[in-house]
């Protein structure tokens, strides 16, 4: 993996995804080999949305890491309340960080933002855009139960607001993957996201249940509807609560159908699931520590790679 930034899922080769998942399964065997690391260096944590398991296991990873971290904290309470650009935000986090986690309600924001720093700029979430660390630990834990090749995945939900969607269906084209898209019509994928996936070669299979396509799965990937997407609050209570599965749901399952959602749940998955083999949820928030620990490490070693030759020359 030669990028400098991580911003979105278009930027991931199949070998630029195996290197960091390969790198997490041995974090993951031996965290300790890992332990600091990369002592000395500084990470900086810029969150203008709320956010819980990407925060906090950006965190964890950095310090396990041995990185120190800095957190901008509440947007209310800093500099952006008064006015202040993203872009001159940046250039100012940029003088006391090596690299910058950031997450933004903008599609783009990253984009923007790797565009005024030199420090290793990655994508937590922008808006309806990207969130490609997710889709490496979604793709971590598919891996880890059922390969990479030769899948068929389900994703279901809101698909046309669900960043973790968008990144992980471009991800998949990487690879020997079904892909079927369960959704009302009105949260189908964006026709860019759309265009984009056909232009891999990759086959578009939408669907309005659930029903006709969860026999054949491997994977099952439920999203929420997401309230604070929608432009209009009317149509977002005219799908709430649609698309929900319970154990009874999974009668017709496979097996070894593994349920994967990026979390956080409202109602899209019944407790009563939790207590089934299919539920991976949980075991997929936790990989949230090697993959983002694997990625840290890929990209600061990439910088440090880069300034050694800005030094030599």
């Amino acid at each position: 993996m030669r990028q400098d930034h991580l911003i979105t899922a278009t930027q991931l080769s199949r070998d630029d995804i195996e290197a960091v998942l390969d790198r997490a399964r041995e974090v993951a065997a031996d965290p300790e080999a890992y332990a600091g690391r990369h002592a000395g260096t500084m990470l900086a944590l810029c969150f203008f949305e709320p956010s819980t398991r990407t925060r906090m296991s950006f965190d964890a990873a950095a310090q396990r890491l041995g990185i120190d971290t800095i957190d901008m904290g509440d947007v209310d309470s800093s500099s952006v309340s008064k006015g202040e650009s993203l872009a001159d935000t940046v250039r100012v986090i940029e003088g006391y960080a090596d690299s910058i986690v950031l997450r933004h309600p903008s599609e783009g924001a990253a984009t923007l933002a790797a565009e005024f720093v030199d420090v290793p700029v990655i994508n937590a979430g922008d808006g309806a855009g990207q969130h490609p660390s997710q889709t490496l630990l979604d793709l971590h834990t598919i891996r880890e139960n059922h390969g990479l090749d030769d899948l068929t995945v389900g994703i279901m939900g809101d698909l046309k607001y669900g960043r973790t969607v968008h990144s992980l269906a471009t991800a998949l084209t990487n690879f020997d993957a079904r892909q079927h898209f369960i959704s009302p019509e009105s949260l189908r994928l964006p026709r860019s996201v759309r265009f984009d996936l056909h232009e891999t070669g990759a086959q578009v299979r939408e669907h309005d249940d659930l029903e006709a396509v969860l026999p054949e799965l491997d994977v099952l990937y439920v999203t929420r509807i997401q309230k604070e997407r929608f432009p209009d609050e009317n149509e977002y209570h005219r799908v709430a609560g649609e698309y929900r599965i319970d154990a009874d749901t999974l009668d017709a399952a496979p097996d070894d159908l593994t349920v994967m959602h990026p979390l956080p749940r409202v109602d899209e998955i019944a407790p009563d699931v939790d207590d089934t083999e299919h539920a991976r949820y949980f075991e997929q928030a936790h990989n949230g520590i090697p993959v983002r620990m694997a990625l840290l490490d890929t990209l600061l070693e990439n910088a440090e790679a880069a300034e050694g030759m800005e030094v030599d020359r």
